[in-house]
């Protein structure tokens, strides 16, 4: 399935650093938000999490840099995912200068499907299994 865009904005010049582009805590920031939006296309969503009292915890997320982001610069970020386990599912997010269609940074994550009551890993339900595999996706490369 080809990727989805699950984040759209801009670099404000506050998200910048001293260097003059942004800092890599708002990368970060943006990865985040663009995990939201791709869970909920997974059944994932927030009020799936809060009645099932289920959640999701990141395990392993590594970011490759590309390009410099500047202040001005609108951003966005596609999503797919790469793997569905029993309890985890391991995504990739790009991320691009809008204008110019140069990838700035792209991050893979590794995401646990918890019980937040006893704090452990729980498997998928089918429904949201069944909704991942039509998204999933081959790895690209990098």
């Amino acid at each position: 399935m080809e990727q989805e865009a699950t984040y759209r904005g801009t670099v404000y010049p506050w998200q910048c650093d001293h260097v003059g582009h942004m800092n890599i805590m708002w990368y970060v920031g943006k990865f985040d938000e663009a995990n939201w939006n791709m869970f909920a296309r997974l059944g994932l969503t927030p009020s799936y999490l809060r009645g099932s009292g289920r959640g999701m915890a990141a395990v392993q997320q590594n970011i490759t840099y590309k390009r410099e982001l500047l202040a001005g610069d609108i951003v966005e970020i596609r999503s797919r995912l790469l793997e569905i386990r029993d309890k985890s599912i391991r995504f990739r997010h790009d991320m691009t200068n809008a204008e110019t269609g140069d990838i700035a940074a792209f991050c893979e994550i590794t995401g646990v499907h918890m019980d937040r009551s006893q704090r452990k890993s729980v498997p998928f339900t089918d429904a949201i299994r069944e909704i991942a595999l039509r998204h999933l996706t081959e790895p690209a490369e990098a």
